[in-house]
């Protein structure tokens, strides 16, 4: 698997918006669902996040808080180190007392010492990452205490680019297939990965396009030159949307824009 895992792993923002092109035709060729999130929602803009150890405290200290509030213990946390950058060896010498000074509970600051000591004793090997599968890097992370199989699969998304991660588990994958695919309840996760079986081996970029529709201006849009459109890999050319009150806009490689009637732009 590690080699599934690694074959795609673009060195520069023209070879991402390459794969990411690939990707969408795969996904909008082998379900018509799909395609029309793709024509929605527009480009993908994953981009790999390096800095993972602070990506993993942020996910820590996230854990069943509102976004603002995250945020403000997270800002506080990352004031008390240099540059506002915590690092492993900062965080593991760190007082208990100063984290829960920062809004930490109690919990959360003995997990992100925990972290910072995996970082430094070998649990979690960034160097190794690039050789590693997705399960070999979740399993390495879930030894850290206050770090689940969801966060170690949002890890291998949102850090890694990994491509071929379904988190079956997440809420807003469940909605946002129910919506998509008109289901009368959440998906199981049997039943997430039998419809995901198409998207193979771009599982990351099918679960981006559905977390951001719950995002999109709700609309319909139909596309029947959408399939011309992905066999031309994105190149440039004329896009035209199907209403002729959409604005029409010339294509640059993958990445593009489109105003249409509502006032979004993608």
């Amino acid at each position: 698997m590690a080699l599934l895992d690694n074959q795609h792993k673009p060195e520069t923002e023209r070879a991402r918006f390459q794969l990411y092109a690939a990707a969408c035709r795969h996904l909008a060729e082998a379900d018509p669902v799909m395609a029309r999130l793709i024509a929605l929602v527009g480009p993908c803009h994953l981009r790999p996040r390096r800095q993972y150890f602070i990506t993993l405290c942020d996910s820590i200290i996230s854990q069943q808080l509102s976004a603002k509030v995250a945020a403000t213990i997270f800002d506080r946390f990352a004031a008390l180190y240099p540059r506002q950058r915590p690092t492993p060896q900062g965080v593991a010498s760190t007082p208990l007392r100063k984290l829960y000074a920062a809004g930490l509970s109690r919990q959360k600051a003995e997990y992100l010492q925990d972290l910072a000591t995996g970082f430094l004793d070998g649990r979690v090997a960034t160097k190794r990452f690039g050789r590693q599968s997705n399960d070999q890097i979740i399993e390495s992370l879930v030894r850290i205490r206050g770090v689940g199989r969801w966060t170690a699969e949002m890890f291998l998304i949102f850090s890694l680019n990994r491509l071929n991660v379904l988190p079956v588990d997440d809420l807003g994958i469940k909605k946002a297939l129910q919506l998509a695919y008109n289901l009368p309840a959440f998906p199981t996760p049997h039943k997430i990965r039998t419809v995901g079986q198409v998207w193979h081996p771009f599982e990351t970029i099918a679960s981006w396009y559905l977390w951001r529709s719950l995002q999109a201006e709700p609309a319909i849009i139909s596309f029947p030159r959408l399939p011309q459109f992905l066999e031309d890999n994105f190149r440039s050319s004329s896009w035209h949307a199907v209403s002729p009150t959409k604005t029409e806009r010339t294509l640059d490689s993958y990445w593009f824009e489109c105003t249409v009637e509502y006032g979004t732009s993608f």
